[in-house]
């Protein structure tokens, strides 16, 4: 399937208000049933044990004037008109942020990176630094010290990783408090019993919905968050008119104050349940990359904000005139709705907690792609849900994992207030990496004045490092959870990324001298036979190594050979027209090429076929460019990687698009059906049912005066060898430590990363090719 099409920039451009209005609403079904479920569980979270409700009220208007002012000043202030401005080329994230800061400064996770990614469309560096500011200085002290590299790199994966945390917490925590509505009309020990496994079931539902997709759940899920919005800001209502109509003065700030000169330490500690009020927030930024940034303003804003403010009112107001003690569950949500309508709204409350868990899972989603992308977590299925949307992914792996953990937890804990404090660690962490990565990107992004970063960083960090520690010092009870969650997950993280790099260091320093290859002739030295062989390999210049490997233990070798790198590079997007670089690899009678396909990290990976028309298209404009007639864009090829590569001036890379942006490309293709079942040359055959006929795709080269007789020939050949066949040959690694390594080395590498690699996915392009057009040979890596 190929998306790009649809969208060549990767992000909506100045679209109708109709399309603005219309994204807005969906976002309401995926991006805020989690914030706007908040009101089921803070206040029975805030006041579980550590501050009480009494007569003088100074405790419930405290707690409203808190959760007002964090309503403001988070996801108002903070997201809609800071944050949700440093997207990526229309991406959010932790990633995202991660990213910008990696173009910008040269500090880079993906260890084949060239300057010529520089001359991408969406690689964009605003302006130029100036030579004495602290911009510049803050980059260059980056560039130059590693150990900054990788605290910065942590920082994104802890941030990643609490987000992963969050999508087990939440779903648990929404569900369970929207069934805890059962309370009142049960005894506390039949309540028990049923509870739980209900919240279970209803979890199992949601997760098993996700395989449908952001777009049909989106539009599935508006209107139940529309209903919930409109249901709890018209009980608030009633309930600040009926019950106490000047509750609104407690939105006074000095309410904070003699709520905490009354609770001390009591209300320090409470603050980890005000906290869950911006449960949420951070799916804002998460899920940009799925609608747009106006129409995620405009549905919190005039929708969200103003319902959640009445809700709290309503509650506190409510609560102002009750104070005698009933039962246990007098300070939960659903004791200020109206005895006649509990029961429907017990049923859009466990509506609409559903639909606030999908807020998180697809920020998971989302953010787990970027990872795999940019070398940080290990390759695993994405499936494209929506044909329109680029964003929307679904990930069985994780969603199936999620689901597990989530039971576990749900059941495990059995009530809200560790759920919680569980819940609230993760949401502040990631907040707090936010407000980290901003405060870079003010000042290397946005270019402005330090100054503005450091009282970024100074007011909202202050803030957000009040409710972690509140948070933190409920690790006992609860908080642990997200901590060892994402321990766990940034330890397979870290081990990914530590083991790619070192294998691709490995490819580097053992790279095949040039001269070795010119000595071998253009036969290579063995039996050159119809077809093309595609060897994938990492590196973006030079001959690996497992190539000599090949020509030394097998006896004959495809007529071209074409050495291909598919390459992650940190934008969102690469535009089809830029989306190869092709080149040779000796003189033009050996028939090497190489060609590098460069994704962005929210790009989608085509089909075998596409994939194949594509390679051979860029490699046929590569030859046609070759003429002294023709103009193409070449790019000498210098790079900046990790140091060990070098420089090789003498490899010229062009710049070709895919086939759909070769208006005037020199080859014709017809589409036609094989139903012989036969794919690649004589030796390679793959059985396939009759009702299953595999779709090829023919190139013929047209007679054109503009190209001389030596380009036409090599064309000819190179239309001849895809007729024949194309073999894929992989180089299967297995990375072991290199002998006088340190016990916690050969334990990340012997055990940890070669355990990941086995059960992780092949590169995204192989999924899909025939086994009898696939050659693996195994190469052991010592590092």
């Amino acid at each position: 399937m190929d998306l790009e099409q649809v969208n060549q920039n990767g992000r909506i451009k100045r679209e109708s208000w109709r399309t603005v209005l219309t994204l807005a609403y969906q976002s309401l079904g995926v991006v805020y049933g989690d914030l706007s479920t908040s009101p089921l569980y803070v206040y029975k979270s805030t006041f579980a044990e550590d501050i009480h409700h009494s007569e003088t009220n100074e405790e419930i208007f405290g707690v409203l004037s808190f959760v007002f002012w964090t309503l403001t000043l988070i996801p108002l202030l903070k997201y809609v008109f800071i944050v949700l401005r440093a997207d990526d080329n229309g991406e959010g994230g932790t990633f995202a942020l991660y990213s910008l800061l990696c173009r910008h400064a040269r500090v880079n996770s993906i260890p084949n990176c060239q300057l010529a990614d520089e001359e991408l469309s969406e690689y964009t560096k605003e302006g130029v630094f100036p030579d004495k500011n602290f911009s510049s200085s803050l980059k260059l002290t980056l560039e130059k010290y590693r150990v900054l590299q990788r605290v910065l790199l942590v920082l994104a994966l802890i941030g990643t990783c609490m987000v992963i945390g969050d999508g087990v917490l939440t779903p648990a925590i929404s569900v369970f408090s929207a069934v805890s509505g059962l309370e009142l009309s049960m005894s506390k020990e039949h309540h028990l019993y049923v509870q739980v496994p209900l919240a279970c079931v209803i979890l199992v539902f949601l997760f098993a919905l996700q395989h449908y997709g952001t777009h049909r759940v989106g539009f599935l899920f508006a209107p139940i968050v529309i209903t919930w919005l409109l249901c709890i800001s018209a009980i608030g209502l009633y309930n600040i008119f009926h019950w106490n109509p000047d509750v609104y003065q407690a939105l006074s700030p000095y309410y904070m104050y003699k709520f905490l000169k009354k609770t001390q330490r009591g209300g320090w500690m409470s603050l980890g349940g005000i906290l869950l009020c911006i449960t949420g927030s951070e799916a804002m930024f998460a899920d940009l990359g799925h609608f747009s940034q106006l129409s995620i303003k405009i549905a919190f804003t005039f929708v969200v904000y103003p319902s959640l403010i009445l809700a709290y009112m309503g509650q506190a107001a409510y609560l102002s005139k009750h104070h005698v003690v009933e039962n246990d569950y007098h300070i939960g949500f659903y004791v200020s709705v109206p005895e006649k309508l509990r029961w429907p709204v017990l049923g859009i409350a466990i509506l609409a907690a559903v639909v606030g868990s999908q807020a998180i899972i697809t920020g998971t989603f989302s953010i787990i792609k970027q990872c795999s992308a940019l070398g940080c977590f290990p390759r695993v299925k994405i499936v494209h849900t929506s044909s329109k949307i680029h964003g929307q992914i679904y990930i069985p792996e994780i969603n199936w994992t999620l689901m597990l953990l989530c039971l576990a937890v749900t059941v495990g804990f059995r009530d809200t207030k560790r759920l919680g404090n569980a819940s609230g660690l993760a949401v502040i962490t990631v907040m707090l990496v936010t407000t980290c990565l901003m405060s870079l990107v003010i000042v290397l992004c946005w270019r402005k004045n330090v100054i503005l970063a450091i009282c970024f960083i100074f007011f909202f960090g202050s803030i957000e490092a009040l409710y972690f520690s509140a948070s933190l010092i409920k690790f006992l009870e609860g908080a642990w959870v997200p901590i060892a969650l994402s321990f766990i997950f940034l330890m397979v993280m870290y081990i990914w990324h530590y083991g790619t790099l070192k294998k691709y260091e490995f490819d580097v320093q053992n790279k095949v001298s040039i001269n070795w290859l010119l000595s071998l002739g253009p036969t290579l030295g063995i039996v050159r036979v119809r077809g093309i062989g595609l060897i994938h390999t990492e590196l973006v210049s030079g001959i690996p190594a497992i190539f000599s490997h090949f020509v030394t233990n097998l006896p004959a070798f495809h007529q071209v050979l074409v050495f291909l790198c598919i390459k992650s590079v940190p934008v969102p997007h690469v535009r089809p027209e830029e989306r190869f670089l092709v080149g040779r690899v000796g003189p033009k009678e050996y028939r090497l090429y190489r060609c590098i396909a460069r994704y962005g990290y929210r790009d989608i990976h085509k089909d075998d076929v596409e994939f194949e028309k594509d390679l051979v298209c860029s490699i046929a404009e590569f030859i046609r460019s070759e003429g002294p007639e023709c103009d193409a864009p070449v790019v000498r090829r210098e790079e900046f990687d990790i140091g060990t590569e070098g420089v090789e001036s003498n490899e010229r890379m062009t710049v070709v698009g895919t086939s759909s942006t070769q208006s005037d490309g020199i080859i014709k293709m017809r589409e036609e059906s094989d139903f012989s079942g036969t794919v690649g040359t004589s030796e390679l055959r793959e059985i396939r049912s009759p009702d299953r006929p595999r779709k090829r795709v023919r190139f013929v080269l047209p007679n054109s005066p503009q190209i001389d007789r030596a380009a036409r020939d090599e064309l000819h050949e190179l239309m001849e060898a895809r007729e024949a066949g194309m073999a894929f040959i992989l180089g299967h690694a297995y990375v072991r430590a290199k002998r006088g390594s340190s016990l916690i080395r050969r334990i990340v590498i012997d055990i940890g990363y070669d355990f990941l690699r086995r059960n992780s996915r092949g590169p995204n392009y192989a999924l899909n090719i025939p086994h009898a057009s696939t050659l693996e040979v195994g190469m052991i890596y010592h590092v």
